[in-house]
């Protein structure tokens, strides 16, 4: 009875190691050259480049109007802080701006 259930297991290991020969064997049939990978990688990621940066801009623009309204709540309740949060909706539309300038001129896009 062990002797039978060790032949099962083994046959079971066995279709199980000749599924996954076969597996990676189509995987291996794709496969390229490390360096043709890296530079279409680089070119992908340079293609989209232009537009997150667009999209870093929309979302600065929709941030700068969302703090302006805020600002505006908070100057005609006569909020003393005012000024401060002001200053940081400001900051973080600049910063957002700065941050996508950066980018394309670190990367040379």
């Amino acid at each position: 009875m062990k002797a039978k259930l060790e032949r099962i297991l083994f046959k079971g290991k066995a279709l199980a190691l000749a599924f996954i020969i076969y597996f990676l064997s189509q995987f291996i049939a794709y496969a390229q050259d490390g360096n043709a990978g890296i530079n279409e990688a680089n070119m992908r990621v340079r293609s989209y480049f232009d537009t997150g940066t667009n999209l870093m801009f929309a979302i600065g623009a929709v941030l700068g109007l969302i703090g302006a309204v805020k600002v505006y709540q908070k100057w005609n309740s006569g909020d003393p802080d005012t000024g401060r949060v002001a200053a940081s909706w400001f900051g973080s539309c600049i910063f957002l701006v700065v941050v996508a300038t950066v980018l394309k001129s670190f990367f040379g896009v």
